[in-house]
């Protein structure tokens, strides 16, 4: 319980994850290719560019993923594929109003080492070709240790990769039975053994609570295993169990779902066995040891937050490519196509692939870096970012009754507008940040649990 109210009634809402704000819901098809293509036009030529290339495969299907996968058994349409995403680079290149730096590049998915070293090599040399890759810059992958074999381990250093994700997720048996992700401790120290020595000097895992048949226990005993293999950076996710949207989650037997009390008990023993481990917070989820750059950038109060999670990435513009990737511009964000061959032929027919989108406006920028430095700070002054996107603060006073009862309730103190989150409710983030939120009161959309 937090002072003065039932914990759960905030743990239990269902909030966006903000990591763009507008949300996801609020894409539309009034955003289209001619939009996207007026958007590039428009960027900075000086300012420098973010990345994000997505791989929908994988080479073996993990029940619990929400994410846009395909199961691929075969080299061919991966390499297929890969080569259209090359075409798609070319493509978003020319809109551009000239040769156009890059500061960070995530190849995400799916999983992005499902791909054969020479289709990696490809487009890499792709990108290269036409932007410029400023030195310095991260260029990261994430990666499947059931399938990272030594050759992709061995190109992935030799072209420069800074950083590596895992998705270790929990190292119990019967949990990792229970998810149909099969993959012991010994595994995955291999593969980061491996990046290590090929050059990778960034290994990232993730984990998630709230899985069939996982316990404190199971979790606790798990991230002991991680701190052996000392990754950089540990983010950890509360499962969302949503099989109307991801249907093989209907695989898994629901009646073996930790309830939402022991979920709280998994996530508030993970952040304590975590910082134990020498971590520190990082946002709403997210952990770094003191010296890796994120650590660095929360304490410095320079921390962002962007499709990947929490990032040192600054740059005003993200570019997505891949199916149903999503991008960012200062005028506005962008998805792909969601279906691989509609994509391969809308690309093929030297068409921008957009499916939708929405336009940033002005009070959008504002509520948007309102939400933001929230998510990264714990802490924002609503009044002073309003007035310097020159929008007068009256409209905070409909929050006025919410955030009094917030702060009574123990989740925020308030020093004149300026709203801090209080250390012990910091998992709570997403619901204060939810206020400031105009499109949410009136979305039909079942997000995840706070907690």
């Amino acid at each position: 319980m937090i002072m003065g109210y039932n914990f759960q009634a905030y743990a239990q809402q269902s909030v966006p994850r903000y990591t763009s704000y507008p949300t996801a819901p609020q894409f539309s098809d009034a955003v289209g290719a001619d939009d996207y293509a007026r958007w590039l036009e428009a960027l900075d030529p000086a300012a420098p560019l973010s990345l994000y290339l997505h791989v929908p495969f994988c080479r073996e299907l993990c029940w619990y993923c929400g994410c846009n996968m395909k199961l691929a058994t075969k080299a061919a349409p991966i390499s297929d594929y890969a080569s259209r995403l090359i075409e798609e680079v070319r493509l978003v290149a020319r809109h551009m109003p000239g040769r156009m730096k890059v500061s960070h590049l995530h190849w995400g998915g799916g999983t992005p080492t499902a791909l054969e070293p020479d289709d990696l090599a490809r487009v890499m040399e792709a990108l290269r070709e036409v932007y410029d890759v400023e030195p310095g810059a991260e260029l990261a992958i994430e990666s499947d240790p059931r399938t990272l074999s030594d050759a992709m381990i061995a190109r992935i250093g030799a072209l420069g990769f800074t950083r590596a994700s895992f998705g270790v997720q929990e190292f119990d048996a019967d949990v990792q039975a229970a998810i149909n992700r099969i993959q012991p401790p010994e595994m995955v120290r291999r593969a980061v053994d491996g990046l290590r020595d090929a050059g990778v000097a960034g290994i990232n895992f993730d984990l998630i609570y709230g899985l069939p048949l996982q316990t404190v226990e199971t979790l606790t005993r798990t991230i002991d295993l991680c701190a052996e293999m000392a990754p950089d950076r540990i983010a950890i996710f509360g499962y969302a169990h949503v099989p109307w949207v991801a249907k093989k989650q209907k695989l898994i037997d629901e009646s073996t779902l930790p309830d939402h009390d022991a979920r709280v008990a998994q996530s508030k023993a993970a952040a304590e066995a975590i910082t134990g481990a020498g971590y520190r917070p990082v946002g709403l989820d997210h952990f770094a040891r003191p010296e890796d750059p994120l650590a660095q950038a929360a304490e410095a109060g320079t921390l962002r937050r962007n499709f990947q999670g929490y990032t040192t990435d600054d740059a005003a513009t993200l570019i997505g490519m891949g199916t149903t990737s999503i991008g960012r511009t200062p005028s506005g964000y962008v998805q792909n196509i969601r279906e691989t061959r509609t994509w391969d032929r809308v690309v093929s027919e030297g068409r921008l692939p957009v499916m939708k989108g929405v336009p940033i406006t002005a009070e959008d920028a504002m509520r948007g870096r309102i939400i933001e430095e929230l998510m990264c700070q714990g802490a924002v002054d609503p009044l002073t970012i309003s007035r310097d996107h020159g929008i007068p603060g009256d409209w905070l006073a409909d929050l006025g009754v919410t955030l009094a009862q917030m702060a009574t309730d123990g989740l925020i103190t308030r020093q004149g507008t300026r709203i801090t989150m209080v250390p012990e409710a910091r998992h709570l983030v997403r619901v204060v940040a939810a206020l400031f939120d105009a499109y949410r009161a009136d979305s039909p959309v079942r997000y995840s649990l706070a907690v």
